[in-house]
């Protein structure tokens, strides 16, 4: 008998009262060409939606956990991971994402953790194929145990960053057996708390060093699945060196890891670092480095990860505006990487939270496809700047002109005449669509 208390999630349609339904997301429903499923391909994260107790600095967990018998044994581990893919069944989401800490327990060697963790992947892989649910991406927690307390794959001790690489090798290994469609890499540590005790050249050279075995491993086990990077600006260190995706894609390039990598963008991490999920998505994306996405939101008046679900219909339809821009995803998907509230501690509050998600980001594609059926917008910015499709502005970008001839042409032309931006009325035209 399941653990949640209710029916598969169901589309039932806008009118409908039932908050146990979809009123938005319709898996089947053709949206520009695609289904909502192929578009959204979302994903459930398993260490909130498993994991997470609801605890934060001020007090003790609140959620209830039926399923969990409170032990760190590998049966209570695998039937954890049971009742995962019931849940999933129940709302109806075809991926999901683990770190190799959550799915299996830290054991007291590196030798016993292997072992639990290929115990729980074999539970995993027979629920993967009881279900036809997938692995959109694995990863290892490298942040978590105090041996990683400064840095995996910079830190200062070379011992640390040794067993670093042997947990991703088996993270990897584990992801590759079930099929994953990529892995992530996320520094949670990969930065410095103070200057004043840090090499900055030697961590960053470390820790592209780190990543490039990881690519030669990657070759050599045949796993074709994407790589990642989570760009995130701070918490838990100081300042971490992924802080955002200019920096991520700058590393990328400076070490000749950027054909091997793609972006995995969070709307909290974006938050965080002062951008609006809009930027990063677009760096990543005008840099054909858009792989994957986080899906959450965070306070904006609260400096800290909240890491909640989804509801901010603008935040969805710019997200969407710019993931049909790219044509949709590859290897990535949208993952919830998102958990519910402290104060939502009963089992059938997950099943809200997603629900309400997966509504969420249904709107926004509507909205976006909507928008970008009208064409105002786009036409708008093409007019902004027509200057650059003829006369000098296309010599310009042919590469053919030096400071000289702009200098003639400058004095030749006078004073130029620029157009209004606009932007109160293209912030209008977006608000006629949601």
């Amino acid at each position: 008998m399941s653990v949640f208390p209710c029916e598969a999630v169901k589309y039932e349609g806008p009118g409908s009262k039932n908050p146990l339904s979809f009123k938005h997301y319709n898996a089947t429903e053709i949206v520009a060409g695609k289904t909502m499923a192929d578009w959204f391909r979302f994903g459930c994260a398993y260490w909130h939606t498993m994991r997470g107790t609801g605890s934060d600095p001020f007090g003790m967990g609140t959620a209830a956990h039926p399923w969990d018998d409170g032990s760190n044994s590998v049966a209570n581990a695998q039937n954890r991971a049971r009742v995962f893919f019931d849940f999933m069944e129940k709302v109806g989401l075809d991926y999901y994402c683990f770190h190799d800490r959550d799915v299996a327990p830290e054991c007291a060697t590196l030798a016993e953790s292997n072992k639990a963790l290929d115990a729980v992947a074999d539970v995993l892989e027979e629920e993967q194929k009881r279900t036809g649910k997938k692995l959109l991406w694995g990863t290892a927690c490298l942040f978590v145990h105090p041996r990683y307390q400064q840095g995996a794959a910079t830190s200062p001790n070379a011992q640390v960053y040794a067993y670093g690489a042997a947990q991703v090798k088996k993270a990897m290994e584990v992801t590759h057996r079930l099929g994953g469609e990529g892995y992530t890499f996320w520094g949670g540590r990969e930065g410095y708390t103070t200057l004043l005790n840090t090499n900055m050249k030697r961590e960053l050279d470390h820790l592209a060093r780190f990543l490039h075995m990881a690519v030669d491993y990657k070759m050599e086990i045949g796993f074709k699945g994407q790589f990642y990077i989570e760009p995130k600006p701070q918490e838990p260190t100081t300042h971490q060196y992924d802080s955002d995706s200019a920096a991520c894609l700058n590393f990328l390039r400076e070490y000749d890891l950027l054909e091997h990598f793609k972006l995995n963008i969070e709307t909290n991490h974006a938050t965080l670092a002062g951008h609006t999920m809009e930027h990063e998505l677009t760096v990543a994306y005008e840099a054909g480095a858009l792989g994957s996405i986080d899906a959450n939101m965070g306070t904006p008046n609260v400096g800290w990860d909240t890491d909640q679900f989804p509801t901010d219909l603008y935040l969805t339809t710019h997200t969407m505006l710019v993931l049909m821009k790219m044509g949709g995803f590859t290897t990535g998907g949208l993952n919830f990487d998102a958990k519910r509230r402290r104060e939502s501690w009963e089992p059938v509050d997950l099943v809200h939270a997603h629900v309400v998600g997966m509504d969420a980001f249904a709107r926004g594609l509507k909205t976006a496809a909507a928008i970008r059926a009208d064409g105002r917008i786009e036409q708008f910015i093409s007019e902004r700047y027509k200057t650059w499709d003829s006369g000098v502005g296309s010599e310009i970008e042919a590469g053919k002109t030096t400071l000289g001839d702009l200098e003639k042409y400058a004095l030749a032309n006078g004073e130029p005449m620029v157009a209004s931006g606009r932007q109160e009325m293209i912030e209008g035209l977006l608000n006629e669509f949601i």
